[in-house]
């Protein structure tokens, strides 16, 4: 019977960030995974954790290291699969032992916890409810400035990491592409000198530039395209848009429903701010047929 592939999230710097549950597997399981053993070995120290470490697997060796991986968990050895800081497979090693894993059926089981651009989300300020990732840009000036460009009009949060050492460059095409565009830059997450450095393209890039040395790799953020048309009706008053519909013509329900459409709120949302404004305006004919409609 063959044995299990943990992937287990670990702490992207504060090493209090860690499940119970991933303290327990990296105790149980027969061997780790790890894609620098020095850095992992410190997080095992810290928890007096002991388990012994199978082999690297880091970027360049990935593909090699697979086989004698997938012979271990074959022979019925339990494996947790880490990384340096935070999920694998994150814009980290580990996706092609995963699909091996898959491929042959060898179970796989995911261990939650910390990703350096959620974090960089949720304390960000700009929308969560719809956003996309794309891990690290391309390292020439070229690609990553077309990459770049594909922002333009996208009605949602974008995040992606990038190495400190290009991150003044990115930022300074930001400013040119999209100069009032919300950009968000997140730093040291979880440590001690922990930032977000939030404004305009134009104003976080003044920011950097004044700095004499950028350390460490930053998540950057950047907000929904404000100046398209769909953008601006977004922007709209959900209930005042509500009650434009209904006075031409369509059902309360129907209201709703296209309301939720256009702005991208859930329909229950769009109820909650309808149902309160009807409320307040003493209309009652409206309040009872939205309380008898199906959302």
């Amino acid at each position: 019977m063959p044995g299990t592939l943990f992937v287990c999230a670990t702490p992207i710097g504060n090493l209090e960030d860690i499940t119970l549950r991933a303290l327990r597997v990296l105790r149980e399981v027969d061997l780790i995974v790890g894609e620098d053993t020095r850095r992992t070995r410190k997080l095992l120290a810290h928890y007096g954790i002991s388990t012994p470490f199978a082999a690297s697997l880091y970027e360049g060796v990935e593909e090699k290291r697979v086989p004698e991986i997938l012979a271990l968990l074959e022979e019925g050895k339990s494996v947790a699969l880490v990384c340096d800081a935070g999920t694998p497979l994150i814009s980290d090693p580990g996706f092609l032992l995963v699909h091996a894993c898959r491929e042959k059926g060898i179970p796989v089981v995911p261990v939650p916890g910390p990703a350096a651009f959620l974090v960089a989300l949720v304390g960000s300020g700009l929308p969560t409810d719809r956003f996309q990732f794309w891990g690290y840009l391309p390292r020439s000036a070229g690609k990553r400035r077309r990459a770049l460009e594909e922002l333009r009009g996208v009605l949602l949060t974008t995040a992606f990491y990038e190495s400190p050492h290009r991150l003044l460059g990115t930022l300074e095409v930001l400013a040119q592409l999209f100069p009032q565009r919300m950009v968000v830059v997140a730093r040291e997450l979880t440590k001690v000198h922990e930032e977000f450095v939030r404004g305009s393209a134009q104003q976080v890039v003044a920011d950097f530039a004044r700095r004499e040395e950028i350390l460490g790799e930053a998540v950057v953020l950047v907000g929904p395209d404000s100046t398209s048309a769909p953008a601006r009706e977004e922007a709209r008053d959900p209930r005042a848009l509500w009650e434009e519909l209904v006075n031409s013509g369509l059902e309360p329900g129907e209201a709703l429903r296209e309301v939720a459409r256009r702005l991208h709120l859930p329909r229950r949302e769009v109820y909650r701010l309808v149902h309160v404004k009807v409320d307040h305006g003493h209309t009652g004919y409206h309040q009872a047929k939205l309380a008898g409609r199906e959302l």
